[in-house]
């Protein structure tokens, strides 16, 4: 419901309204940092925040917000050598928690992956200037386009 009763400003971008429904299909990269920056914890907290009684939900939630900070940082409009840091940091604690919260989980390649953004965010500045969202963006636009699977 949070999806759907929340007043969003122009800028940000929007989800699905059904998403985690078949029907919704995959979402894209922009989508999911709308999700994970806006709409996740606006309902983590309703639900996991002040007053609620499950002895673990204070820790899930946390540690929820160490990977939304991490994703709130490196995709900033700009970086410094002071918000690289910040990343490495929150990116670390969610990387470190995953064990408490799911023991029985296995790390990735992609998780160990994580800790080279913040070199990036010094070398290359602000993920936005090198992500692959427009990319992504432009092959959405070809797969829509009609064709008869022929060439000229």
């Amino acid at each position: 419901d949070v999806i759907q009763d929340i007043s969003r400003a122009s800028w940000l971008g929007s989800v699905p309204m059904n998403f985690g429904d078949l029907s919704a299909g995959t979402i894209k990269a922009d989508e999911w940092q709308s999700l994970i920056t806006v709409y996740i914890p606006i309902t983590l907290i309703s639900i996991w925040g002040i007053g609620n009684v499950r002895p673990n939900a204070k820790i899930a939630l946390d540690h929820t917000m160490d990977l939304v900070l991490s994703v709130y940082l490196a995709c900033a409009q700009m970086t410094s050598i002071k918000r690289a840091s910040a990343y490495h940091s929150c990116i670390a604690c969610y990387i470190g928690g995953l064990k408490q919260i799911h023991p029985t989980f296995s790390l990735q390649l992609n998780h160990q992956m994580t800790f080279h953004i913040h070199d990036y965010l010094l070398l290359f500045g602000p993920v936005h200037l090198w992500w692959t969202f427009p990319f992504e963006q432009l092959i959405g636009i070809l797969q829509h386009l009609p064709t008869n699977h022929k060439t000229g």
